[in-house]
C-alpha cells in the first residue's frame, strides 16, 4: 500500500483514507496529469486495486481508462495497465472459488460493467484496433478482455464485431502469432466469438481457419496432444455444427481426408490419458457432425462417400475391433460408424464384410450383437450397438435379406453363431432390455420390406423337447400372453405391428391363432395402471392393423366382424382413446426427435424412432376404419369398384391408343421406306432411259458414218465382233480424233495471238522509255549550259563592281582636279549602265534556269513513270514468253498425239480394208455426210424398223 500512497501523494500517517477516496484521487490524477509518467503510475495503482475494489474501480475509473486507450496509444506500458484493469473489472478472479451466491453477484456485476463498456460500439472497435499491436503487454490483455466481454454479453459483442470493418480478420491473425500464449488465448476467443452465430462462423471458415486449425492439431501431436488440441477441436465443432455452408466448404477443401491420421491407434492401447480420451472423443464428434442424419441427404451422402474413399471408415472399423480401447471411446466409435454407414449402400456392404480378429474370424455385426444381448455390458454401449444395427439396415434391402436368411431353416449352421440366432436368443431371454433391443432390431430387418415379412413367417422355433415347433409369430404372441414386463411387451408389440402392417398374409397368420384377438380385446378393455396404458395403446394399434390390412380371407375375422367385436366389448370411442395413448406419451415424443436411441436409464427405452413414424402414418387411417359404419364402407367399396372400373376402362383406352400409336408409327416407317425405294427406282429408270438414248445416238452416228444398210451393218458388226472390235469403239475413236483436231486449231490461234502481242511490245513498249531518257539528258545539258553562263555573268558583274569601287576611291583622291573628276564620273556612269544591263541579263537567265529546272523535274517524273511502265511491260513480256514456250510445248505434245491418232486411224482403216470394208477419203465422207443430212427422214424410218 505504500506505493499507492506515494502515487496519491500522502504517506500512511495518521488516519488512512478509504479505498473509495484513494480510487477517486487516482482517477483525478489520471484525468488531470500532464506528464505521462504520472498517468502511468496512477493507472498501475488502479490495476492493483481493481480486484479488491472491483465495484469502485469499475464505477469511477472505466471512462478514464477508455480515454487512456484513446489518447496514450504510443505508450504500450500504460495501455497494458489499462487493459488489465478493465479485464479485472469485467471478469471475476478465477483463482478464487466463491460461494454460489457470491458467484452470482460477481457475474451480475461483470455483466453490468460489460454492458456499460459496449454501450459505445466504438470501444469494441478501439479494442480490435489495439489487438493489431504486436507488443505482448498490449495484445495479450486485449485478447483476454475481449474474451471476457464475449463470455458476458456474447450476442451484443458479436453484432458489433460483425459490422466492424475487418473485425473478424483481425482476430484470425491471432492464430498466426508465434507466441503460444497469445495463440492459445486466441483459440479461446474464437470459440466464444463463433458460438451460435452462423455469419461469423462463415467468415472465420473463409479466413482459412480450417487449414490453420488442422496444422495446429498436427503440430501439437493430434490425439496425443494437450489442451490446445482440445481447443482446436472445440472451435472446429463450433464452425461445422448446424452450418451446411461450412460443412460443404470443409468437404470441398479435402479436409475430410486430413482427418484420417487422427484415428491411427496402435496395437498397444493400454494407458490412455484422460486428455487423449477427450481429444479422440471430440474427433469422433467432428466426424459425426459431417454425416449427421439431420443434415441434407445429398451432403451426408457425399461426405460418406469421401470417408470411404479416403479410408476413414476402414480406420474407424479398426478401432471398433481393437482391444484395450476405453469403453466411452468404443461407444462413440460405434455411434460414429453407425452414421457413416447409414443409408450408404457402399459403406453398408463394406461394414458387412468386416471381421473381428478372432479365431475363427467372426463378422463384426455378430460380435456387436453379442454385446447388445449381453446384460453385463454397459447400457450406453448396448444402445450404441442397437443404433449401429439400425443404421446398417436403414434402406438396405440386401442386408435385411441376409439377416432374415440366418433365421430360415435352410441356412442355419449349427457350428457357428449367426445374427438371427443372437436376435432370437435376446428376444426370449430373461432380460427385458435384451427383449426390447432384439425386438426392435428384428423390426428394422422388416422395415418397408414385404418380401422379408413373408419370409419371416417360415421361421419355426423348437421350444422344448417332445413338442412340435411353433412359428416365430406364434411364439411372440405366447410371450405376450404370459404376463411379461412392460418393456418386453412394448418391444414385442412394436415388432408385431411392424411385421403385419401392409402385409395381408401376415395378418391372416396372426388372426389364424384363435387366442390372439381375445387377448388383444381383453388387454384393451381392462382398467390397468398407468404403466399398462402404453401396452393398451399398442394392443389397440395392433388390432387396428388387423382391421385395416384384412383381406377378409378368414370368415370368423373379417373387417366387419372385428369392428362389431370392438363395438361390443370395447366401444369405438374407448378404442380410439386407448389408441391415442401412444402419441401422448412423453417417451414417444422423445423418441420421435432423432434416430439415435438416447435414454438416460434402461426403463426409458420404450419407443423406436422408425416405429414413431409408423404410428403417425397408421393412427388416422385406423381411426377412420374403425369409426366407419358398414353402410359407409359398402358405399366406399362401391365407389372404389366404380373407380376401379373407370380406371380399367381408362387403362384399356390408353392401351388401345398406345397400340394405335405404335401402328401409326409402323405405317409411317413403311411409307418412308417405300418412298425412298420409289425414288431409287425412279432414278434407276431415268438412268436406263439415258443409257437407251445414248445407245440410239451411237447407233445413228455409226449409221451416218458408215452409210450402210441394216444388213451390212449387222454383217460388219458380226465381223468386227469376230475380230475383237466393236462399232462403239470406232465411233469413240472418231470422236476423239475430231476433238483433238479442234483443240489443235484453238491452240494454234492462241499461239498466233500471243506472238503478235509480243512483237508489238518489242516495237512499242521499251523505246518510249529510252526516248524519255534522251530528252531528259538534253534538258540536263541545257541546264548545265545556262548555269555556266550565269556563273560567267556573275563573275563579270563582280568584276564591274570592283572596278566601280576603285573608280570611286580614285574620284575621292582626285576631287581637286576638275577634268579628272568629270572623266571618272563618265566611267562610273558607263560602268553603272553596264552593271544594270548585266544585272537584267542575269535576272533573265535565272528565270530561264528556273523554267528549265521545272521542265527537268517534270521530265524526270515522266521518265520514272515510263521506266516503271517499261519494267511492267518487260515482266509481262517475260511472262508471255514463258506462256509461249509452254504453248509450244503443249503444241508439240498435241502434234505427237495427232501423229499417234493418225497412226491409229491408218491402222484402223487398214483393218477395215482387211475386213472388206470400203474406205473413202475425208472429202468424200464430208460430201457423203452432207448428202446423208438430206435423207434424215428415211434414216429415221429405218431406225424405227431396226428398233422393232
Amino acid at each position: 500500500m505504500n506505493y499507492i500512497w506515494e502515487v496519491v501523494g500522502r504517506h500512511p500517517t495518521g488516519q488512512q483514507p478509504t479505498g473509495e477516496e484513494t480510487i477517486q484521487k487516482l482517477c483525478d490524477r489520471v484525468a488531470s496529469s500532464t506528464l505521462l509518467e504520472d498517468r502511468r503510475d496512477a493507472v498501475r495503482a488502479l490495476k492493483s486495486l481493481s480486484k479488491k475494489y472491483r465495484m469502485e474501480v469499475g464505477t469511477m475509473a472505466m471512462d478514464h481508462l477508455v480515454r487512456i486507450l484513446q489518447t496514450d496509444r504510443t505508450d504500450t506500458e500504460i495501455l497494458g495497465y489499462a487493459l488489465d484493469t478493465l479485464y479485472n473489472i469485467v471478469c471475476s478472479d478465477e483463482e478464487e472459488e466463491p460461494e454460489e451466491n457470491q458467484q452470482k453477484q460477481e457475474d451480475d456485476l461483470g455483466a453490468q460493467f460489460t454492458e456499460k463498456f459496449i454501450r459505445e460500439p466504438d470501444n469494441i472497435t478501439l479494442l480490435l484496433t489495439l489487438l493489431e499491436e504486436f507488443d505482448f503487454h498490449v495484445r495479450w490483455p486485449g485478447v483476454k478482455l475481449l474474451t471476457a466481454l464475449l463470455k458476458s454479453q456474447c450476442a451484443q459483442v458479436q453484432g458489433i464485431i460483425l459490422v466492424s470493418p475487418m473485425g473478424v480478420s483481425r482476430l484470425m491473425d491471432l492464430l498466426a502469432d508465434s507466441r503460444e500464449v497469445i495463440r492459445n488465448d486466441g483459440l479461446l476467443l474464437l470459440q466464444q466469438l463463433t458460438k451460435g452465430n452462423t455469419a461469423i462462423q462463415k467468415i472465420v471458415a473463409f479466413e482459412n481457419a480450417f487449414e490453420r486449425l488442422l496444422e495446429i492439431i498436427i503440430e501439437e501431436g493430434s490425439s496425443d496432444g494437450g489442451i490446445v488440441v482440445e481447443d482446436c477441436l472445440l472451435l472446429l465443432l463450433n464452425l461445422l455444427k448446424n452450418n451446411s455452408s461450412n460443412q460443404n466448404f470443409f468437404k470441398e477443401g479435402s479436409y475430410i481426408q486430413k482427418m484420417k491420421p487422427w484415428f491411427e491407434v496402435g496395437d498397444d492401447n493400454s494407458g490412455w490419458s484422460a486428455q487423449k480420451v477427450t481429444n479422440l472423443h471430440l474427433m469422433l464428434q467432428l466426424v459425426r457432425v459431417m454425416v449427421s442424419p439431420v443434415n441434407s441427404p445429398g451432403a451426408t451422402a457425399s461426405c460418406q462417400k469421401a470417408m470411404f474413399q479416403c479410408g476413414l471408415l476402414q480406420q474407424l472399423c479398426t478401432i471398433l475391433m481393437a482391444t484395450g480401447v476405453p469403453a466411452d471411446i468404443l461407444t462413440e466409435t460405434i455411434n460414429t460408424v453407425s452414421e457413416v454407414i447409414r443409408g450408404s449402400e457402399v459403406n453398408q456392404d463394406y461394414f458387412a464384410s468386416v471381421n473381428a480378429p478372432s479365431n475363427p474370424p467372426r463378422p463384426a455385426i455378430v460380435v456387436l450383437l453379442m454385446s447388445m444381448v449381453n446384460e453385463r455390458q454397459p447400457f450406453v454401449l448396448r444402445c450404441a450397438v442397437l443404433y449401429c444395427f439400425q443404421c446398417f439396415l436403414y434402406k438396405n434391402h440386401k442386408g435385411q435379406g441376409e439377416i432374415v436368411a440366418t433365421l430360415l431353416p435352410s441356412t442355419i449352421d449349427a457350428n457357428s453363431i449367426s445374427a438371427g440366432q443372437l436376435l432370437c436368443g435376446g428376444l426370449f431371454s430373461a432380460d427385458s432390455l435384451s427383449n426390447w433391443c432384439a425386438a426392435v432390431a428384428l423390426a428394422h430387418a422388416l422395415q418397408n420390406n414385404l418380401t422379408q415379412k413373408e419370409q419371416l413367417l417360415r421361421v419355426q422355433l423348437a421350444t422344448s423337447l417332445g413338442k412340435p415347433p411353433v412359428s416365430l409369430l406364434q411364439q411372440c404372441t405366447n410371450i405376450l400372453s404370459q404376463g411379461s414386463r412392460v418393456q418386453t411387451k412394448v418391444g414385442l408389440l412394436m415388432l408385431l405391428c411392424t411385421w403385419i402392417s401392409n402385409c395381408p398374409i401376415a395378418v391372416m397368420h396372426f388372426l389364424h391363432n384363435q387366442d390372439n384377438v381375445p387377448f388383444l380385446t381383453g388387454q384393451i378393455s381392462e382398467n390397468l395402471g398407468e404403466d399398462e396404458r402404453l401396452v393398451q395403446g399398442l394392443c389397440a394399434l395392433l388390432l387396428g392393423i388387423c382391421i385395416y390390412y384384412n383381406d377378409n380371407s378368414l370368415e370368423n375375422y373379417t373387417k366387419e366382424k372385428l369392428k362389431q367385436l370392438i363395438e361390443k366389448r370395447i366401444g369405438k370411442e374407448n378404442f380410439v382413446e386407448k389408441l391415442g395413448f401412444i402419441t401422448k406419451h412423453e417417451l414417444y415424443s422423445r423418441a420421435a426427435q432423432k434416430p439415435q436411441p438416447a435414454f438416460s436409464t434402461p426403463e426409458h427405452m420404450m419407443f423406436d424412432h422408425e416405429f414413431t413414424k409408423l404410428v403417425k402414418e397408421l393412427e388416422g387411417m385406423i381411426t377412420k376404419a374403425v369409426l366407419r359404419s358398414s353402410e359407409e364402407e359398402k358405399k366406399e367399396e362401391e365407389v372404389k369398384k366404380t373407380l376401379e372400373q373407370h380406371d380399367s376402362i381408362v387403362t384399356q383406352y390408353k392401351e388401345l391408343i398406345r397400340e394405335q400409336d405404335s401402328q401409326i408409327n409402323e405405317l409411317k416407317e413403311q411409307v418412308t421406306l417405300l418412298t425412298s425405294q420409289n425414288e431409287k427406282l425412279q432414278n434407276t429408270i431415268t438412268q436406263q432411259f439415258s443409257q437407251i438414248q445414248q445407245h440410239k445416238d451411237q447407233y445413228n452416228i455409226l449409221k451416218l458414218k458408215l452409210g450402210k444398210d441394216n444388213q451390212q451393218t449387222s454383217n460388219q458388226a458380226e465381223a468386227a465382233h469376230m475380230n475383237g472390235l466393236q462399232p462403239e469403239e470406232l465411233s469413240q475413236l472418231r470422236e476423239q480424233l475430231e476433238e483433238l483436231q479442234r483443240q489443235n486449231l484453238l491452240l494454234q490461234t492462241q499461239l498466233t495471238e500471243k506472238d503478235s502481242l509480243v512483237t508489238s511490245l518489242k516495237t512499242e513498249g521499251v523505246p518510249s522509255a529510252e526516248g524519255s531518257t534522251s530528252e531528259v539528258t538534253e534538258l540536263q545539258k541545257e541546264v548545265e549550259l545556262l548555269k555556266a553562263q550565269l556563273q560567267s555573268q556573275t563573275a563579270e558583274i563582280t568584276q564591274l563592281q570592283s572596278e566601280r569601287q576603285e573608280l570611286l576611291r580614285g574620284s575621292e583622291t582626285t576631287a581637286a582636279v576638275p577634268g579628272e573628276d568629270r572623266v571618272y564620273t563618265e566611267k562610273i556612269a558607263e560602268l553603272e549602265s553596264r552593271l544594270s544591263a548585266q544585272t537584267a541579263e542575269t535576272q533573265k537567265l535565272k528565270g530561264e534556269v528556273k523554267t528549265l529546272l521545272e521542265s527537268k523535274e517534270l521530265m524526270e517524273k515522266e521518265l520514272a513513270s515510263a521506266t516503271s511502265t517499261a519494267a511492267i511491260m518487260q515482266a509481262e513480256k517475260s511472262k508471255l514468253q514463258q506462256e509461249v514456250q509452254e504453248s509450244k510445248k503443249e503444241q508439240d505434245d498435241l502434234l505427237m498425239l495427232l501423229a499417234d491418232q493418225d497412226q491409229k486411224i491408218l491402222s484402223l482403216k487398214q483393218r477395215l480394208k482387211d475386213l472388206g470394208e470400203t474406205i473413202e477419203d475425208e472429202d468424200d465422207l464430208d460430201s457423203r455426210d452432207q448428202f446423208d443430212d438430206d435423207d434424215d427422214d428415211d434414216d429415221e424410218e429405218e431406225e424405227e424398223e431396226c428398233d422393232e
